[in-house]
């Protein structure tokens, strides 16, 4: 059974990329399950570090975009949204090339927070990151309210 609020799919969650940090750092979603997602992002000059590893704060970007479009797909946008509310992340490998894929899945999901685990695995599978988002469910405003709108139409076409 899916836990998301709408029938979304993979093309759904690519296009709400758009031109922001995830489009910036190469970040790819590339599978959508009844209650996960999975990204990747490359280890290239613009996601490491100055010792040549995929910076720290690269791996937490691809946690919170996971955590985050996964949090707004559980709720009802038209009135709702899911707000980055804390973020944590244990590097426990160093990778300085390939790619990273995080896979995000939930932890908890109330009515006013939602917990999201996020493990990030090396090209050979191996963890690297391990990260917890946590979101805070708040209301929309008005005009909140009429852009979410126009992108759930656009994404589904109404």
């Amino acid at each position: 059974m899916s836990i998301w609020h709408e029938d979304f799919t993979l093309e759904h969650v690519i296009s709400l990329r758009n031109n922001n940090l995830n489009k910036h750092l190469c970040i790819e979603f590339i599978e959508l399950g009844d209650d996960y997602i999975v990204a990747r992002m490359p280890v290239e000059d613009f996601t490491r570090q100055s010792r040549g590893i995929l910076h720290g704060g690269a791996s937490c970007v691809l946690a919170e975009a996971l955590g985050s479009i996964a949090s707004n797909m559980c709720i009802d946008m038209r009135n709702q949204k899911a707000v980055g509310l804390e973020i944590n992340a244990n590097h426990v490998r160093p990778v300085s090339s390939g790619y990273v894929t995080g896979k995000t899945t939930v932890a908890s999901l109330g009515k006013t927070v939602h917990v999201w685990n996020i493990d990030i695995c090396n090209d050979q599978g191996k963890l690297n990151c391990i990260s917890r988002l946590t979101t805070a469910i708040v209301k929309l405003n008005d005009k909140e309210k009429e852009f979410n709108q126009e992108v759930l139409n656009n994404l589904f076409k109404k």
